[in-house]
């Protein structure tokens, strides 16, 4: 009796053990959609008037942890019956993700926002409007973007574990899914509220915390710029990870050119370290490039077509 049950802890301990180290995995794996998460979901409750921030930040976590109860048992079931379809997946997601920051890019360069800004302020400004239906597209837009975004990565992590047995990948997928939501939208909150903690020391009659203040405040909008820029560089360095790995003629020649870098003088460790992150979100750039030409060549195609 007292031998089984030391074997069921060891076993208990070793599969924590995987799940602890596979989540791990995932997580790495999955930073640049989580950064991109972060970014996007702080950017979707801009505009909410400052007491209504949480209960929206709230009400789109709800719908996050409503995305993940159908995403999670949708990849164990695929993962369970047709494991085949789970590296066609993960390019999908990959090549999604690099069309998703190639587009971001175009926007960025290509289109003109201010207009668009303008009219949301007079919008917020105009007592008629009706909140509690802009709040409801806010949030409708805010958990539809999570969805895709959730959607990737559980497709990333099952991925990770797709050789483990089905108890590990239920532990990481789930630990990962819960992680990721409880992670992501606690830091929007906080990123949302930055502005009003800066405000409120502002007001303070101690020199020293108006000056946090005002630094807080100067840091908010930059903080946004910068998550922002970051999650876009990290779209195109996963989504070109993912794209490598499936072509596997691609990931040879990336992996054989670091190695020759690394025989360098003075920068060949570290040149060797970085070169496969960045040819891959190299190839990534190229990658988003080519789809978003195709997808937006297909779409002024379909529209000439529609009006004939």
């Amino acid at each position: 009796m007292a031998s089984s049950l030391l074997l069921l802890l060891d076993d208990i301990a070793t599969l924590l053990d995987d799940v602890s180290l596979m989540s791990k995995v995932a997580a790495k794996k999955t930073a640049g959609v989580l950064g991109d998460d972060l970014a996007l979901n702080a950017q979707q409750v801009s505009g909410v008037k400052a007491d209504r921030e949480l209960p929206v930040v709230w009400a789109v976590a709800k719908g996050s942890f409503r995305n993940k109860f159908i995403l999670v048992p949708g990849a164990l079931l695929i993962s369970a019956f047709i494991p085949w379809l789970i590296t066609p997946l993960l390019m999908l997601g990959g090549a999604f993700l690099c069309y998703e920051g190639f587009e971001k890019l175009a926007h960025k360069f290509f289109h003109d926002d201010s207009e668009k800004q303008a009219q949301m302020r007079e919008a917020l400004s105009d007592p008629s409007r009706d909140m509690v239906a802009f709040e409801k597209d806010k949030i409708s837009g805010a958990v539809r973007t999570d969805f895709i975004l959730s959607a990737e990565i559980i497709a990333i992590t099952l991925g990770t574990v797709a050789a483990a047995t089905f108890m590990t990948q239920v532990l990481v997928l789930a630990t990962i899914a819960l992680a990721v939501t409880v992670g992501v939208y606690g830091l929007v909150a906080g990123i949302v509220k930055l502005d009003d903690l800066g405000l409120a020391l502002t007001e303070r009659n101690s020199p020293l915390a108006q000056k946090i203040g005002h630094g807080i405040l100067w840091l908010a909008p930059w903080l946004m710029k910068t998550l922002s820029v970051v999650g876009t560089a990290a779209m195109f360095m996963v989504g070109g990870g993912i794209l490598t790995h499936g072509f596997q003629a691609i990931g040879h020649w990336i992996e054989n050119t670091a190695e020759h870098t690394v025989d360098l003088p003075w920068i060949g460790s570290v040149l060797g370290g970085l070169l496969p992150t960045l040819m891959s979100a190299g190839v990534g750039l190229l990658a988003g490039g080519v789809i978003f030409a195709v997808i937006t060549l297909g779409g002024k195609i379909f529209k000439r077509g529609a009006a004939h």
